[in-house]
């Protein structure tokens, strides 16, 4: 393959990235707009509620993309270990904190390109390259985007709205499978929120 074709195969990177965290974002909000304010700060079973999940994925964004190419990624302001402190928020609270740590997220992919990806960045002293850094960080936050969901479907019961696929409906959606791009399937997930 030559070299020119492999670059419209792959296509822009950081985009792909900045599409994937835009989903899982809009996921997140998804789950969190199905649960009373009250049972924000509800557990299931042993796990972290959904407001002290919040709380660690808005310290981690925050900390991690605040000066993102230029200072270590884990912030002396930072306090790791109060984000998993129990907590009672309003969901406007809630909201203002997620929305802080994705604001530092967007505010440093909007400004990268491709060629960034081979940089250097410094995370707890430790060298890792942009892209690692980057991918790093989508898992890590889609892991605890999916503690969310399961949290909030938890909470929920038999009034949860499904955020995918719903159970027995594969063969229909693989005939329009329109959520497969991260782009699209964060609109379906952004238009709920405005019915």
């Amino acid at each position: 393959m030559r070299p020119r074709q492999r670059c419209a195969i792959i296509g822009n990177v950081t985009s792909s990235i900045a599409a994937e965290f835009r989903r899982y974002k809009s996921l997140g909000e998804a789950a969190i707009a199905q649960v009373n304010e009250a049972d924000l700060a509800k557990v299931a079973g042993e796990d972290n509620s959904i407001a002290v999940i919040v709380w660690h994925i808005g310290g981690n964004l925050r900390s991690r993309f605040t000066d993102f190419l230029t200072t270590d990624g884990e912030k002396p302001w930072r306090n790791r270990d109060e984000e998993f402190e129990a907590r009672v928020v309003t969901r406007e609270e809630l909201l203002a904190k997620w929305e802080s740590g994705w604001q530092a997220l967007f505010g440093a992919l909007d400004s990268l390109t491709d060629a960034d990806l081979d940089r250097e960045v410094t995370i707890r002293g430790r060298p890792l390259a942009v892209s690692d850094a980057l991918l790093r960080s989508l898992a890590h936050t889609s892991y605890h985007v999916g503690q969310i969901v399961f949290v909030a479907k938890s909470l929920n019961g038999t009034g949860w709205q499904t955020l995918s696929i719903p159970k027995g409906a594969s063969a229909a959606y693989n005939q329009n499978p329109g959520r497969e791009a991260p782009e699209h399937h964060a609109a379906m997930l952004e238009s709920r929120k405005s019915k």
